[in-house]
């Protein structure tokens, strides 16, 4: 198992009111909003990688790409 740390957070006394009456644990809230925040951030920055990656291969010509694999294959 991993490391863990705490992380606190306050609330107003009637949502803390509200958590005890309807059987709520913040800890799994707190987690599940920390981690779905966290997905959000990495795929937000995996796009802006996409992006950048596309258009460094949009200068690339189709017959370069063509040439590259049929010089690769001829080299096998």
């Amino acid at each position: 198992m991993g490391k863990y740390v705490t992380v606190s957070v306050k609330v107003s006394v009637e949502l803390r009111e509200k958590m005890k009456k309807y059987g709520i644990k913040p800890s799994d809230v707190l987690k599940k909003a920390i981690e779905e925040s966290i997905k959000k951030e990495e795929i937000k920055r995996l796009k802006k990688e996409v992006d950048s990656i596309k258009q460094i291969l949009d200068k690339i010509s189709e017959e370069d790409i063509i040439r590259s694999v049929r010089e690769d294959r001829e080299q096998r």
